[in-house]
């Protein structure tokens, strides 16, 4: 009988790890992530508790949405509680992942990096990259068949829903070929920078969907962009700096594209004054990303240019550099 058990972005946002049983005795985890704040999974695991808190002799396989610490972060505690199952992802995922271990590993575990490289090279062993909108077949026992397939979402660089399609005794049992199971993951706006839009699919049986921003109507992307404009010419008039706190996966990427399509469209235009009284261009303007991380992540979106939207390789074919362009630094 299928089933679901969710260990973790329940009564929060965190940690997200669900199990999909696919019959009664094998099963396979969508993500495994930290929890962050006071949230936890119910069973005791928080995030000062880490470690696996669910039985994992069922488990077969696990499928990643997307590479975002409160899905991804206890993946080195899964590891360690001996799981030895395949781990899907996209192939962007699995390009931007060991960045995101090692940095997690660094922060809340150890420094030591024979340990961090051995949990890198565990994973890598692990890791089975998937393109998107195909099936592959998730290796169980008995009469039991599962396909997995990824499909754009639309939140960073990589991110996934995941359809299963159960075949089993009980499904077959009623007249049916198949169970189509969806896990939502994250979703994107339908517009977001860089990324092609999520399409939903066809026909499911069974939805797991994120609520995260259910109830709220977000700003379309042109007034965001405006809004963003608008802040800095207003510091930039008053000779002061603009600090943007942002996230070093997804965020930091989406507001670089947009600084860029901003500078683009005013070149000429003067938006700021020294205090020698000198005019400064939108193109003499200096963007610092203050943060490593954040400029390992952007090298790696820079060099997956197929993953971007239609919008964003015309800038690349115009010779625009949308992640890349001279005032970074």
């Amino acid at each position: 009988m299928l089933s679901i058990k969710h260990h973790g972005a329940v009564q929060g946002v965190t940690g997200s790890c669900h199990e999909l049983f696919v019959d009664s005795d094998q099963s396979v985890l969508v993500d495994c992530g930290l929890f962050q704040g006071a949230e936890t999974s119910g069973s005791g695991a928080d995030s000062n508790s880490l470690e696996i808190d669910f039985d994992l002799s069922a488990v077969k396989a696990l499928v990643i949405t997307h590479v975002h610490i409160d899905h991804v972060g206890r993946l080195p505690y899964l590891l360690a509680a001996g799981f030895t199952g395949p781990i899907y992802c996209s192939k962007p995922s699995a390009a931007l992942l060991p960045l995101v271990i090692e940095d997690a590993l660094k922060v809340g575990v150890t420094r030591n990096e024979s340990i961090i490289k051995a949990c890198l090279d565990r994973l890598a062993s692990q890791l089975v990259q998937l393109d998107y909108k195909t099936w592959a077949v998730v290796p169980l026992n008995n009469n039991t068949k599962v396909q997995v397939r990824l499909c754009r979402a639309g939140h960073i660089l990589g991110s996934a829903y995941v359809i299963f399609r159960v075949s089993n005794v009980e499904i077959r049992s009623q007249g049916k070929r198949y169970h189509d199971v969806l896990f939502s993951g994250d979703l994107g706006a339908p517009h977001s920078p860089l990324l092609p839009a999520p399409q939903s699919p066809y026909r499911v049986d069974q939805l797991v969907l994120e609520s995260t921003y259910g109830d709220r109507n977000h700003e379309n992307r042109a007034t965001r962009r405006k809004y963003l404009q608008q802040s800095l010419e207003h510091a930039l008039s008053n000779s002061g700096t603009v600090l943007i706190p942002a996230f070093s996966i997804g965020r930091t990427q989406e507001l670089l594209y947009e600084l860029e399509h901003i500078i683009h469209q005013n070149k000429q235009k003067a938006v700021s004054q020294t205090r020698s009284g000198v005019w400064l261009n939108w193109e003499d303007i200096d963007i610092i990303i203050d943060s490593p991380l954040a400029s390992r992540f952007t090298q790696i979106y820079r060099s997956l240019t197929s993953y971007w939207d239609d919008e964003a390789k015309r800038r690349v074919s115009s010779g625009r550099h949308p992640l890349n362009f001279e005032q970074v630094t």
